[in-house]
């Protein structure tokens, strides 16, 4: 049997229960969910996804939404500036589209905020379309089962998307199966990490397992640190401004870092990106 008829009969098997993936989501709930979990763990998206989801079912509502609102309820999920943008796109979704997510990729891509891989995903994922997806895990297994490699190393847009358009079938729902089979995959059991290669379905057809498991000898991605950067800096001080239904004094985001250099970087960083607002009384708010 080969690769792709393998992943396909054990994702039907062991595919995660998750919300998004269940039938009767609408593209635009899996278009939700790409955005959101863009570097985003699964288990923190999963009760903020529901929640939109009841509160803004369909693009116009969100789009109809203030923007404090919609920075609110994104909550924790990090990288804020991606809920503006999924605003953006929900906007030009019900004035461009008639309400309706569109399933060609290229008018996807020219959504704000959507890039090659959240627009292939919506085709494949909310469409059911012939679309190769390509994600860190899918590039991934990739490398292993079918290169021999320990890893992708670095990204290779236009080999990588041949290369998991090589391994779909040419009907549109055994390629969106195969494709959302490869992402779980690499996601649960082909980890960058610790592969659980004895649960692996391809175990017996994977070039990495049968040349041995050679390290992997190429460029390796930085593993970002989070503590003390901006980042970090930012995240607390788009706490202060959420927890807040009115707009909070200087004093309150002072308290919110020490280091007062790169807390007053990071401020003007957010009102630069729109994610936050200097009053003319001096507070600060999130946008309207």
């Amino acid at each position: 049997m080969h690769l792709p008829d393998l992943v396909s009969r054990w994702y039907r098997v062991n595919a995660r229960d998750l919300p998004w993936r269940r039938p009767g989501t609408t593209p635009w709930g899996v278009l939700v969910s790409e955005f959101m979990l863009q570097q985003t763990p699964v288990a923190r998206v999963e009760p903020i996804w529901r929640e939109w989801m009841e509160r803004w079912p369909r693009p116009s509502d969100l789009a109809a939404a203030p923007r404090a609102d919609v920075l609110r309820a994104w909550g924790r999920l990090g990288y804020p500036r991606r809920a503006l943008r999924l605003h953006e796109a929900a906007q030009a979704v019900a004035e461009r589209h008639g309400d309706v997510v569109p399933a060609d990729v290229d008018a996807l891509e020219a959504l704000p905020g959507v890039g090659s891989y959240t627009a292939r995903a919506v085709a494949a994922f909310g469409y059911g379309l012939r679309s190769p997806v390509v994600d860190t895990n899918v590039r991934r297994v990739v490398a292993r089962a079918v290169h021999g490699a320990g890893d992708a190393g670095p990204a290779r847009v236009r080999a990588d998307l041949a290369d998991v358009d090589a391994l779909l079938p040419p009907d549109d729902a055994g390629a969106a199966l195969v494709s959302v089979a490869l992402m779980e995959l690499g996601a649960v059991v082909c980890t960058a990490r610790a592969p659980r290669c004895g649960a692996c379905p391809v175990h017996a057809v994977c070039a990495w397992q049968l040349a041995g498991r050679p390290d992997y000898t190429g460029p390796r991605r930085q593993v970002q640190a989070f503590a003390g950067t901006d980042r970090q800096v930012r995240g607390r001080l788009m706490e202060v401004l959420r927890g807040s239904p009115e707009p909070v004094e200087r004093a309150a985001l002072d308290a919110a870092w020490a280091d007062a250099g790169q807390r007053d970087r990071c401020l003007d960083s957010l009102v630069v990106d729109g994610l936050a607002e200097r009053l003319d009384d001096g507070r600060f708010a999130l946008p309207a």
